[in-house]
């Protein structure tokens, strides 16, 4: 099967929203100590760029969640491959992820964490694609609405390939260019 890609958003526009994003984190926490919890494996781009722009104190921490495998649509069951290695009980937490697609790993995460007690808990995303949504979930920190494409690139991948791209593209199969 052969693939093309169409890049949708360049590196420097993205770097640029990380930038805003983290100057809006900035200013609503002055004065205390945030933890970023990266969802790995796509939310460790976003997540490192963005840290680098943060002024407060900063811990940062990862897990790894998925509901896709290797396939183009998530299957819908959740599996928590690595938990937390921060403890969040007491702390301001901003979940960091790549992208909002269904809702359904999100509300699931989200969830799991506030049983945790943090004293606040926020959800940054680098993409929201609201036409994929299945379960509601609102972040309070987002990069770019996107249109529902599959999407690679910044952390975005396609059966593990393609992450490492420096800007977002549309994965297009050479049946989708026909």
């Amino acid at each position: 099967m052969s693939e093309e890609i169409k890049v949708l958003i360049e590196e420097e526009e993205i770097l640029a929203r990380v930038k805003e994003i983290a100057d809006q984190i900035n200013k609503e926490y002055e004065g205390r100590e945030i933890c970023l919890l990266g969802i790995l494996k796509g939310g460790a781009f976003f997540t490192c760029e963005l840290s680098k722009r943060i002024t407060v104190p900063v811990r940062i921490g990862f897990m790894s969640v998925s509901s896709y495998g290797d396939g183009l649509t998530s299957s819908g069951a959740v599996t928590i491959n690595s938990d937390a290695d921060l403890d969040v009980k007491g702390k301001h937490v901003i979940v960091v992820e790549d992208i909002i697609d269904t809702g359904r790993t999100l509300t699931f995460l989200l969830n799991m964490l506030a049983k945790r007690n943090p004293a606040s808990l926020k959800l940054c995303a680098l993409l929201n694609k609201p036409e994929r949504r299945a379960v509601e979930v609102a972040a309070d920190y987002v990069g770019f609405e996107v249109p529902d494409k599959f999407l690679v690139g910044f952390g975005l991948d396609y059966a593990q390939k393609y992450r490492n791209l420096p800007y977002i593209g549309e994965l297009l199969f050479e049946e989708d260019r026909s």
